[in-house]
This record gives structure tokens, C-alpha cells and sequence, in this order.
């Protein structure tokens, strides 16, 4: 129910913080986007460029890139893709969406293979057709991950294949509230690589796909006691913001697979001690890692919104970073993301520091 799945998203967050030393200096070495790192089979330790969801978000360029690729995934009445220049980026959306969907789709399953109707009603989880409706959702993603893979040999790109994925000691109730996490990065992705499509056909079909995962999405929240429309207007987030919050569901990739472009920033997290969903206008603490060296002069917590992102001062002293949720009508609210910058009006590769971390934010009508 509402607080062991909140307790869950937490535990989910604080993940992020933990990658080993060597892991966090990769991040920093090269910032430049046009890094492209190979999928491998190393461990999740050294964390190379695994075909990230991954979810599932900075110019609102490569977690585009993955939710615009599920676009494809719509369904076999959407286009073709058509053979094009190596230049085009349609070809490497498709392949990032892809990646999300081997994420998502491996996710459902191994756990609806752990658990039965039962156990969800065990576990309060017994509206009629809720496991029926979980199936399905696990369905969608096999077929998008079906269509995505088709599409992409039909036009001669190598589609990149499933890697191995640690979702950690699931129960039913933080099954849902992890799923709450993927599906709405899902939706984030969708959006922001939205932008980045070059064939209408395919932004068509990539929008057909969005309004089945935002579905999804709101499914599971509404059974987690939690708003199913908390917002007027999703996020939308970019490639690196989305691979930064996949990364640690990922063990190791094919090294087969297609290189990606892609990096990760260091890591941001709710602080274990903050009790979600939070307020707007409350105080947040989050973690960074201990060993992150943070630039000096004035830091930021920005906060992606579709409207325009909005910024909070933050405070920085012993690892730990406090900053005020803004309020606005318009967000953050519901399931939303942090991002610790050096600027004040725009958040961009440059200047980010850490993050994004997940931040539930209560919905001023179930307050």
C-alpha cells in the first residue's frame, strides 16, 4: 500500500548513490555528448554505456531519444522504417527505445512469473481484474519490443538485443511502486525525445505509444493510492536525465550490441529520511555521494517542467543538499525530478552536477 510502496521508490533512489568510485569517475571524464560507449558484458560496477532504458530524460535530446523510439513500437499499422542516412537519427531513437522496452518488458515478466493473482491480493492488491490488467500491460511491452525489433532490421540497423537486469528482492508492493517509477520515465522519454524525430510517420506512431505507457502509468499509481493525473503536463526529460535513473536496473549488456551515445551523471537522491509523497513549499534533503567533488559558488535544484523548469536555491553541507519545492499549479507534482545545477535559468550538460533524483511530490487535491 501507499507507504511501503513510498518506501520502496526511496530505496529505488538511493541506488542511484551508491555506484562505486570508479563508476563516478567515469562520469566525470567526458561530458561531451557525442561520447559514445559500447554495451558490454562488464558488471553494472563499471558501468559502461549498457542500451540504457531506461524511465526510459539535456536538451531534451536523448531520454527523447528513447521515448520516441518506442514510438515506433506503436503497432505493425504504424510505417515502416525506412532505410536512411547513416546521419539520420531516427535509426538510433529506435534502437533507445528499444533498449526501454527490453527493460520494461523483462521487468513484468520476471515478476509476473514470481507472483500470482494471490499474492497481489495478499497484499491488498485485489480489484477485479487488477492481475489481469497487469498482464496486459506486460503484453504491451513484448509487442513493442517485437515491433521495435522488426522495424529496425527491415531497415538494416542492428537492433540492440536484452541484457541482464537486477530489480532487486521484489515484493508485490514495491513491484508496483518500482513499476510506478519505469513507466512514468517512460512517459518522461517519450516526451522529450519527441523533438528529435524526423519522420512524421514515426512521431505519429511514437505518440500512439506515449498515450499506452502514460495508460499503464496511471493504472499502477491509482492502485497505489496515488493520483493518476496528479499534473496538467508531463515532464519531459532527455536522453542522459533518463539513462542516469535506468542505470542501475542494468547488470550487463551483449557486447554485441550497438554502441550508444549516452552518459550518466552522478547521482542524487532523496534523503532516507524524507517521507514521501512531500509537500510543495516544504524543504527537501537529498544525498549526494561522498567522494563527488561539488563546484564551488551557488548551486541550484532544478525541477524539468513542460511549462518551463523551475529552480530552487540549494544548500549544500556534509553530502547533503536542501532546497524548497516550488509551487506552482503547473508542478512539480506527482512523480517528478530533481536536478542539482550550477545555473539558475537553464539546466544543460554543462552545468549539471548530479541527478535527476525521484521526487514524489503530494497532489494538492488529495492533501
Amino acid at each position: 500500500s501507499y507507504g511501503a510502496a513510498w518506501g520502496s521508490l526511496k530505496e529505488w533512489s538511493i541506488i542511484v548513490a551508491c555506484w562505486p568510485a570508479r563508476a563516478r569517475a567515469w562520469l566525470y571524464k567526458s561530458r561531451a555528448r557525442t561520447r559514445l560507449v559500447r554495451h558490454t558484458t562488464q558488471s553494472h560496477s563499471q558501468l559502461p554505456l549498457h542500451n540504457l532504458l531506461s524511465n526510459l530524460f539535456h536538451i531534451t535530446m536523448k531520454a527523447s531519444i528513447i521515448s520516441t523510439a518506442l514510438l515506433a513500437t506503436a503497432a505493425s499499422a504504424a510505417p515502416a522504417l525506412v532505410k536512411r542516412q547513416s546521419s539520420d537519427i531516427d535509426g538510433v531513437i529506435l534502437n533507445y527505445a528499444l533498449t526501454l522496452e527490453h527493460l520494461e518488458a523483462n521487468f513484468y515478466r520476471e515478476a509476473l512469473a514470481k507472483f500470482s493473482a494471490a499474492d497481489f491480493a495478499a497484499a491488498g492488491f485485489n480489484d477485479t481484474n487488477f492481475y489481469k490488467n497487469l498482464q496486459e500491460v506486460g503484453r504491451d511491452e513484448q509487442t513493442h519490443v517485437d515491433f521495435l525489433t522488426t522495424a529496425l532490421k527491415g531497415a538494416g540497423v542492428t537492433p540492440v538485443a536484452a541484457c541482464t537486469y537486477d530489480f532487486g528482492n521484489l515484493t508485490p508492493a514495491t513491484f508496483l511502486a518500482t513499476a510506478s517509477i519505469i513507466e512514468g520515465v517512460g512517459v518522461s522519454a517519450y516526451l522529450g525525445a519527441a523533438a528529435l524525430i524526423t519522420n512524421k510517420a514515426y512521431l505519429t506512431a511514437a505518440g500512439s505509444i506515449l498515450t499506452v505507457e502514460a495508460r499503464h502509468n496511471a493504472f499502477i499509481r491509482g492502485n497505489l493510492e496515488m493520483s493518476p493525473f496528479p499534473q496538467p503536463f508531463d515532464v519531459p526529460l532527455d536522453f542522459d536525465q533518463v539513462y542516469s535513473l535506468a542505470a542501475p536496473f542494468i547488470k550487463a549488456c551483449p557486447a554485441s550490441n550497438p554502441t550508444l551515445p549516452v552518459k550518466a551523471f552522478p547521482s542524487l537522491s532523496v534523503g532516507k529520511d524524507v517521507q514521501m509523497p512531500i509537500m510543495q513549499g516544504e524543504t527537501i534533503e537529498f544525498d549526494v555521494a561522498a567522494d563527488m567533488k561539488v563546484p564551488s559558488g551557488p548551486l541550484f535544484v532544478a525541477f524539468p517542467l513542460a511549462t518551463g523548469t523551475m529552480f530552487s536555491s540549494a544548500v549544500v553541507k556534509d553530502c547533503k543538499v536542501y532546497a524548497r519545492i516550488p509551487v506552482s499549479i503547473y508542478g512539480p507534482t506527482g512523480e517528478s525530478f530533481a536536478i542539482l545545477t550550477t545555473n539558475s535559468t537553464v539546466v544543460n550538460d554543462d552545468n549539471t552536477v548530479a541527478g535527476p533524483a525521484v521526487v514524489e511530490v503530494m497532489s494538492s487535491y488529495l492533501a
